[in-house]
C-alpha cells in the first residue's frame, strides 16, 4: 500500500525465493521511491506551507493564502496523473478536499472552515476502509494489487494468495486498522483546527497525514512480519501430505 504495508500472512505458507528479480525489482523501486519523497515534499508539505507564509506577509487575507496555497498539491496531483495517465483513489479524495476547501473558505471567508474541510478525505478514506470489510475484498487490499500492478509478478502472487484464509484475514485486520487510524487522524486535524491559530493548524494538516501513513505503514509490515512467521511454524508443525511439496503463498 503506498507502502500501504507490503506485508501480511499467509496461512501457513511462506512466499517464493529472493531471486534476481527481486534484486531488480528493489533496484528500480529505489529511485521511484526518492521521486515520491520528493514530490511529496515539493507539492505536498513544502510547497503550500512556503506559499501561505509569503503570500500572507505579502498582504493577502488569511484565507486567499489559503487557497492559493491548494494549487500545489492541486498541481502534484495533475502531474501524476497525466504521468501515470490515470487517477488514483488518494488523487481523487485530495482534488476533492482541496475544492471543496476553496470553496467553502472564498463562501464564507472563514480559514477554520477551510481548515476543517480538509480532514474530510481523511474521514471518506476510513469510511470507505471500514465499508469494504463487507465486500469480498477490503479496500487496502484493492490498493495495494493496484499499486504493485495486477499484471507484475508480485500482483499476481499477491491476487493467487487470497485463496489462503489467514491471508484474507491479515487484509481484513489491516483495513480495519487504517480505517480506525485515519479517523483519529481527521479528527485530531479537526480539533486542531478549531483550537490552534491558522499557522500552526496549516502546518499540521500537511504533516499529519503522513506521520500517520508512515506509522501505520511500519504497523503493517511488524504485524506482517510476524504473522508470517507465525504460519511457518505452523506450516512447519504441520505433516506434510504424502508425494507432494509444501504450498506456498505470499505475505501481502
Amino acid at each position: 500500500m503506498a507502502d500501504l504495508g507490503e506485508h501480511g500472512p499467509g496461512d501457513g505458507e511462506q512466499s517464493p525465493g529472493d531471486g534476481a528479480g527481486d534484486k531488480s525489482a528493489v533496484s528500480r523501486a529505489v529511485p521511484l521511491r526518492g521521486r515520491t519523497i520528493a514530490m511529496i515534499l515539493v507539492f505536498d508539505v513544502g510547497g503550500p506551507l512556503l506559499a501561505y507564509f509569503l503570500l500572507h506577509v505579502a498582504g493577502l487575507s488569511v484565507v486567499l493564502s489559503l487557497v492559493l496555497s491548494g494549487v500545489f498539491p492541486a498541481f502534484g496531483v495533475a502531474f501524476n496523473g497525466i504521468q501515470y495517465r490515470r487517477l488514483d483513489i488518494f488523487g481523487v479524495l485530495v482534488l476533492a478536499g482541496i475544492v471543496m476547501g476553496s470553496v467553502l473558505g472564498l463562501t464564507t471567508h472563514n480559514a477554520r472552515l477551510y481548515l476543517v474541510e480538509g480532514s474530510v478525505p481523511s474521514a471518506v478514506f476510513s469510511a470507505a476502509c471500514l465499508v469494504s470489510l463487507r465486500a469480498r475484498k477490503p479496500l487496502i487490499y484493492r490498493i495495494a494489487l493496484e499499486l504493485v500492478g495486477l499484471d507484475t509478478p508480485r500482483g499476481l502472487e499477491i491476487a493467487d494468495a487470497w485463496q489462503y484464509p489467514g491471508f484474507r484475514r491479515a487484509f481484513r485486520i489491516i483495513t480495519v486498522v487504517w480505517g480506525v487510524g485515519y479517523l483519529i487522524e481527521a479528527g485530531l486535524r479537526m480539533a486542531i483546527a478549531e483550537t490552534a491559530s491558522t499557522g500552526i493548524a496549516l502546518v499540521c494538516s500537511k504533516v499529519a497525514p503522513y506521520v500517520f501513513a508512515v506509522t501505520l505503514a511500519v504497523w503493517t509490515m511488524v504485524y506482517g512480519e510476524r504473522e508470517k512467521r507465525r504460519a511457518e511454524r505452523a506450516a512447519a508443525a504441520a505433516p506434510a501430505p504424502a508425494n507432494s511439496a509444501p504450498s506456498q503463498a505470499p505475505s501481502p
